[in-house]
C-alpha cells in the first residue's frame, strides 16, 4: 500500500470508528457529521479495498483486516501525536537529553562547575559531554548536529552568522597580566615598558602564534616578545610560577589560578577591549525547545561571579 494514497484523516477516522463502533459516535467525536464520516469511511474502503466495518444492528464491526491494522494504525498515531504534542515544550526537570559542549579548558572551567550545580536541581537527569573542538568555532560539527554549543571568546573566528551559526555572549571580563610573586618585589609596578621588556607565555589551544592580545599591542604600535606557546591554560600558571615569564589572561582566570599557584594579578598596562566569552550554535538547533532552554540557562544562569566577590 503506498501511504501517498492515504489521507491522515482517513487514518484518524479509522481508529476513532474503531474505539466507537458507531458511524454516529465516531462523527460526535470528531466533530463531523454522520454523512461526512460516511463519506470518508467509504473512501477509505477503496483505498484499502476492503469493507473494514459492517453493520450489525447498531453497532459497526470491523472485519478481519480491520482486526489486523488497527493496532498499527494506533501506535503510529501516537507516536506521531507525542512528537507533535511535544513541539515547544521541554521539561528539564523529567528529561533525560544529552548536550554536547565543545570547549576548551579554561571555557569548561569557567561554564561546568555553576552549570552542574544549576542542573543537579533543575535537570537532575541531563547529561552532559564535553568534548575539544578542532577548531575556534567547530562549524561543521555544529550544522550536523555532532555538538549543541561551542564554547568561545571575542576573537572567534568565523564570526557569527557565517554558515548559519548564532552567538550568544555569556561573561565579559577584563585583562589582568599575572607575574611570579617571587619576582614581584624586583619588578615593582608592571609599566607598558617592563611588560614589553619581559617575555611571556601565550595559551594557544588551536596552535594559533597570535592572540587578541598581540593584536591589540598592534594597533599601539608594539609587540611582546614571546617566549613559550602552550596548549593549556592550566599549564601556563605553574610556568609562570616559576619563572620570569608574564602571562596576559582574564581577571577571573587570575583569580582562580591565584589560588593553586604563587603569582601575583596586575593590571594590563595597555588598554584592551574586554575579553567576552560565547557560546556558539547552529541556527537550525535553536527550534529544539531543549537547546532553547539550554541556550536561556546559559545566558541567565551561567555568568560566573568572580571569587572573593
Amino acid at each position: 500500500m503506498d501511504l501517498q494514497r492515504i489521507d491522515l484523516n482517513l487514518l484518524l477516522l479509522f481508529d476513532t470508528l474503531y474505539r466507537e463502533r458507531s458511524v454516529t459516535g465516531a462523527a460526535g467525536r470528531m466533530a463531523l457529521s454522520p454523512s461526512a464520516v460516511s463519506h470518508a469511511l467509504a473512501r477509505l474502503r477503496q483505498a484499502l479495498g476492503d469493507e473494514l466495518f459492517v453493520r450489525s444492528g447498531p453497532v459497526m464491526l470491523p472485519t478481519a483486516l480491520a482486526e489486523r491494522i488497527a493496532p498499527g494504525i494506533k501506535n503510529a498515531l501516537g507516536t506521531l501525536g507525542d512528537t507533535l504534542g511535544s513541539l515547544g515544550r521541554f521539561d528539564p526537570a523529567s528529561s533525560q537529553r544529552s548536550f554536547v559542549f565543545a570547549a576548551t579548558d579554561y571555557t569548561a572551567l569557567v561554564l561546568l562547575p555553576r552549570l552542574s550545580a544549576y542542573l543537579a536541581e533543575a535537570a537532575p537527569n541531563l547529561h552532559l559531554q564535553v568534548v575539544q573542538a578542532s577548531r575556534k568555532v567547530p562549524v561543521r560539527e555544529l550544522a550536523a548536529g555532532e555538538i549543541d554549543f561551542a564554547l568561545g571568546y571575542t576573537e572567534a573566528e568565523p564570526q557569527a552568522g557565517a554558515d548559519g551559526i548564532r552567538e550568544l555572549d555569556w561573561f565579559s571580563d577584563r585583562y589582568v597580566v599575572i607575574g611570579s610573586r617571587a619576582q614581584a618585589e624586583a619588578r615593582g609596578r608592571l609599566t607598558l615598558k617592563k611588560y614589553l621588556a619581559a617575555r611571556h607565555v601565550v595559551v594557544s589551544p588551536w596552535g594559533q602564534t597570535r592572540g587578541a592580545i598581540d593584536h591589540e599591542l598592534e594597533q599601539l604600535g608594539h609587540r611582546r616578545q614571546v617566549a613559550m606557546h602552550v596548549p593549556s591554560v592550566l599549564a601556563a600558571p605553574f610556568i609562570v610560577a616559576s619563572t620570569d615569564l608574564l602571562m596576559t589572561v582574564p581577571r577571573l582566570a587570575a583569580e582562580l589560578i591565584a589560588r593553586a599557584a604563587p603569582i601575583v594579578v596586575y593590571p594590563a598596562p595597555f588598554p584592551a577591549a574586554d575579553y567576552t566569552l560565547k557560546a556558539y550554535f547552529h541556527a537550525g538547533r535553536i527550534s529544539d525547545p531543549a537547546c532553547r532552554w539550554m541556550a536561556d540557562t546559559i545566558v541567565r544562569e551561567m555568568a560566573p561571579q568572580r571569587p572573593g566577590r
